[in-house]
């Protein structure tokens, strides 16, 4: 019988772990002080969160010594231009707080979904998750005075649909850092396309703006995600679902602390729900 103990992440695990949360919350973050003064426009802030990321990314990389270990796919990058587009154009209207319940939830709601499509069975209680955090998005999404803008919500459950793609086409790489790597790549002229149709609506990109995207493609995208695919090894794949669960808590708070938005009782409520219901899916076992 294995020790319980022995499935104790490390202290170091921990340590990585905690900042590669914090790095994820701090994308949202980023992203809404840019974009909610209007200190950049989101086409603007999506290349330069992507060529940011590709120059971190690259330089990570080149130091393992593994300059030219480019991987991923054309599909997969493509999936990471339409999450990162999509989640900015839709935090011009969001909250940090909202904005990350509904891309974390959409997220989990495609893998689910997929894997129910792919003939996986759920339990009892993971059906119970499934459908309260499927009804805690519907909640949250309900007309009302404190209901997030619909066209900024269906856009960062667009984002959230096509960040569960991204997971979902990244499952068994070899080597996550470089598949990342060769997938910022590949957005990256998709980010240059994007960026020639917005020029005809007018660009505007000030030197806060900017330095806001730089931080959220180099520091909380790549080293971010080099930090969090450090720790993933000493976590269960349980413990590394469930974790993730505290983005959109952490975001949150600080969008509270650092933009003076408001949590309200509507979402506190269906943050309940979702990630609740989410846990739930997480950490029960799967129907045999």
């Amino acid at each position: 019988m294995s020790n319980p103990a022995s499935h104790l992440p490390s202290v170091r695990t921990v340590g990585l772990t905690a900042v590669a949360m914090l790095a994820f919350a701090a994308n949202s973050i980023l992203c809404r002080l840019a974009l909610a003064h209007g200190a950049i426009d989101p086409a603007s802030f999506t290349l330069v969160r992507i060529a940011s990321g590709v120059v971190t990314l690259w330089l990570i990389l080149a130091a393992s010594g593994r300059a030219r270990a480019v991987g991923g796919s054309w599909r997969a990058g493509f999936a990471l231009f339409a999450y990162a587009a999509a989640f900015s154009f839709a935090y011009i209207t969001l909250s940090a707080g909202s904005g990350a319940l509904l891309l974390f939830g959409a997220v989990q709601a495609t893998m689910v979904t997929t894997g129910l499509v792919r003939g996986e069975r759920l339990a009892p209680l993971q059906w119970l998750g499934f459908v309260s955090a499927l009804g805690g998005l519907a909640a949250l999404l309900a007309p009302g005075v404190s209901a997030p803008p619909i066209a900024g919500a269906c856009l960062m459950l667009a984002a959230g649909v096509a960040w569960g793609a991204y997971s979902l086409f990244g499952r068994g790489a070899t080597d996550p850092l470089a598949a990342t790597g060769g997938n910022f790549l590949r957005a990256l002229p998709m980010a240059i396309a994007l960026l020639a149709v917005a020029a005809f609506s007018g660009l505007k990109g000030d030197a806060t703006g900017i330095v806001y995207a730089i931080l959220s493609g180099a520091v909380a995208s790549g080293l971010g995600y080099s930090i969090w695919y450090a720790a993933l090894p000493g976590l269960s794949p349980a413990q590394g679902a469930s974790v993730q669960l505290s983005v959109p808590v952490i975001t949150a708070i600080a969008g509270t602390l650092m933009i003076g938005e408001t949590i309200t009782m509507r979402l506190a409520l269906c943050s309940l729900a979702i990630l609740g219901g989410i846990a739930l899916v997480i950490g029960s076992k799967p129907k045999g």
